[in-house]
């Protein structure tokens, strides 16, 4: 595979593996644009700490921020969400044969609707004679540390 997409897709995954960046994207996905403030605005969270998140965002390239005087806009952008959908749409080409496969199985040879019962066992057989049976098998246990007394 080539270097570069895999250093890519790290960085969407990584950025996505987080709920608030998650948020961020999805707020992002209702609107074109939003201000960093307007963004920071229903999560309990500090400014800067929103601010963090949005690096992150940004160094995946997931979005994209422009600056217009004292007010910093965001944006999304499509590409590296692309790549990573592609390369899970490979995984889920992969799946879906196999659990079609799986279903196939399991549909040519199906389970038994009714439990099945027990085989009782033979009423012929006889039962062997163990030691612990017999007079002579039996033994008294003796405390450990203990010699049998004869």
């Amino acid at each position: 595979m080539v270097k570069y997409q895999d250093e890519t897709l790290d960085r969407t995954f990584a950025a996505l593996s987080d709920p608030t960046r998650r948020a961020l994207l999805a707020r992002l996905g209702e609107q074109d644009t939003l201000s960093v403030s307007e963004l920071a605005a229903p999560f309990p969270i500090s400014l800067p700490a929103v601010m963090k998140h949005l690096d992150v965002l940004t160094d995946a390239g997931l979005i994209v921020r422009e600056k217009s005087g004292r007010t910093v806009a965001c944006r999304l952008t499509a590409q590296p969400m692309e790549q990573a959908m592609n390369w899970l749409n490979r995984y889920a080409q992969f799946w879906s044969d196999n659990l079609d496969r799986l279903a196939a199985f399991v549909e040519k040879d199906p389970w038994p609707t009714q439990p099945s019962t027990l085989i009782p066992a033979p009423r012929n057989v006889q039962a062997s004679r163990s030691r612990a049976g017999s007079a002579r098998g039996q033994k008294k246990s003796t405390p450990p540390g203990r010699k049998p007394s004869s």
